[in-house]
C-alpha cells in the first residue's frame, strides 16, 4: 500500500520542476493575437532636430531650372572643362534613409542624427565620391527637380553655389508637349507653372548666378566665360566643342536624350509656339524674366 504522504510529496516536486522550467523558458507567442500597432522608426524623431555635420563637400553647384530648360546642354558644356565634373542626373531628392526599427531613431539621436541629416549625409558622401572618381573639384548637378527643393538644398549645404537657368515658359510648355506622347495640355501647364513658381523664388532668394537658355544657345562662348567667372575657374574654349568629350550615356531619367544634345554642337533654341495658351501665372513670370509675351 502506498504512502499518501510519499506522494504529496513527489506531486510537489513535480509541480515545482514546472513552475522552474515556465520562470526560465521565453514567452509563448500567441499566434491569434493581434500585435500592438507600432509607430514607425521616423515618427519617434519628431521633437529631435540634428545639427548639421561636417560636409565633404562644401560647396557643390546647383543647375535650377524646369524640365526642357537646356539644362543638359549646360551641363555637358561644364563637364567639358578640365576642373568641373557635371555628371548625369543624380535625383538625390528621392535619394532616402529608411529607420526601420523603433529604436534606431534613439540611436542615431545618440550621434546627433536625424533622418534628414541623415539623408544630408548620404547626398554629400555620392557627391564626394563622384567628385573623387572625377579627378577634378568643382562639381555639378543638374537634376531639374532639385528646383522643387532648393531650401533644402540650401539647408544642406549653406555655402552652394547656384546656376538659375532660365527658360521662355511658352517655349518649355511646347517642348514637353512635342516630347509626350498624347499629352496632357492641363497638366503640362500645371507642371511648367510648378517649377516656374520655385524657380522664380530661388530666382529671388539665393545670391545665384542667373542665365538663360536663349543667351547660352546665341552666345555661348560669353555664357561660359561668365559662368567660369562666377565658379571661379578660367574659360576653356574647349567647352564648346562638347562632342569630343565624354559625357556618359544619353538616356531616359538621366537628362535630354534627342539628336540635339548628340550631335556635339550647340545648336539655336527653339522659339515658344505663339498660339500656346499660358495661364496668367506663368505669363506674368515670363515678363518678370524679360520675356516677351503677346
Amino acid at each position: 500500500m502506498r504512502d499518501p504522504r510519499m506522494s504529496a510529496i513527489r506531486n510537489g516536486l513535480k509541480r515545482r520542476g514546472r513552475l522552474m522550467a515556465q520562470a526560465v523558458s521565453p514567452p509563448r507567442r500567441n499566434l491569434d493575437a493581434v500585435p500592438a500597432p507600432r509607430r514607425p522608426a521616423e515618427e519617434t524623431q519628431d521633437a529631435y532636430v540634428a545639427p548639421r555635420a561636417p560636409r565633404l563637400v562644401n560647396s557643390p553647384v546647383f543647375v535650377l531650372s524646369s524640365v526642357r530648360s537646356g539644362s543638359t546642354l549646360l551641363r555637358v558644356l561644364l563637364n567639358s572643362h578640365s576642373r568641373i565634373r557635371a555628371p548625369h542626373e543624380m535625383h538625390l531628392r528621392t535619394l532616402h534613409v529608411h529607420l526601420s526599427r523603433h529604436f534606431t531613431a534613439d540611436a542615431m539621436e545618440a550621434l546627433e542624427l536625424d533622418k534628414d541629416e541623415l539623408e544630408h549625409v548620404l547626398w554629400d558622401r555620392v557627391l564626394h565620391l563622384e567628385l573623387a572618381r572625377s579627378g577634378k573639384d568643382v562639381i555639378v548637378d543638374k537634376t531639374p527637380p532639385n528646383t522643387l527643393i532648393w531650401p533644402r538644398l540650401q539647408r544642406c549645404w549653406p555655402d552652394a553655389r547656384y546656376i538659375v537657368l532660365l527658360r521662355h515658359p511658352g517655349a518649355v510648355v511646347t517642348s514637353l508637349t512635342r516630347r509626350r506622347t498624347d499629352p496632357d495640355h492641363e497638366q503640362i501647364r500645371a507642371e511648367v507653372l510648378d517649377y516656374s513658381e520655385k524657380l522664380d523664388e530661388a530666382r529671388r532668394g539665393l545670391d545665384a548666378h542667373v542665365l538663360t537658355y536663349e543667351e547660352l544657345t546665341t552666345e555661348p562662348e560669353t555664357a561660359t566665360r561668365d559662368l567660369c567667372d562666377y565658379l571661379g575657374v578660367p574659360w576653356e574654349p574647349g567647352m564648346l566643342d562638347y562632342g569630343k568629350k565624354d559625357h556618359g550615356t544619353f538616356r531616359p531619367q538621366l537628362g535630354d536624350w534627342s539628336t540635339t544634345i548628340k550631335s556635339g554642337r550647340v545648336q539655336p533654341a527653339r522659339p515658344a509656339d505663339p498660339t500656346a495658351e499660358l495661364p496668367p501665372r506663368l505669363v506674368e513670370l515670363a515678363r518678370a524674366w524679360g520675356y516677351p509675351v503677346d
